[in-house]
């Protein structure tokens, strides 16, 4: 199950982000915004965060107007590795090497043709594991 989360700047990517996770076959749920109202990003990067900390979800897609401010929101959870990405070759190494469990995307910097390459990219990633395991387990603070 995949986390969906927006602020009104990034309303219309996640609503065509549902569009194309249902062509792929893949489930999620949406913790809001619900409009292009405007709200604040910091409370749905919680609640979709939450969700995945506690199992309901599995990784997230969250998307504001630049990626920025909800990936800085999501990774003040414990074990929340958000990373805002921009081009395809990002969201393959932020997997790859990283093993990022929500996806940032800006609205305002992507087209949505490239936004869904990059969420292409980062859902057909694996984490390489290996010496990258070490790294990320450095990642959290006690």
């Amino acid at each position: 199950m995949i986390a969906l989360a927006s602020d009104h700047a990034g309303f219309n990517y996640k609503e065509n982000t549902k569009e194309l996770l249902d062509s792929l076959g893949l489930a999620w749920k949406d913790y809001g915004t619900d409009s292009t109202d405007r709200v604040d990003y910091p409370d749905f990067a919680h609640k979709a965060s939450k969700a995945i900390l506690e199992g309901e979800c599995d990784r997230g897609i969250f998307i504001c107007g630049t990626g920025i401010g909800i990936s800085i929101a999501a990774n003040r959870h414990k074990g929340i590795r958000a990373a805002a990405c921009q081009i395809e070759e990002a969201a393959y190494y932020t997997r790859l090497h990283n093993d990022s469990n929500v996806l940032a995307i800006g609205e305002r910097l992507v087209s949505w043709e490239a936004a869904e390459r990059i969420i292409k990219m980062w859902l057909d990633t694996d984490f390489e594991g290996g010496r990258h395991i070490i790294r990320v387990e450095k990642i959290d603070l006690p």
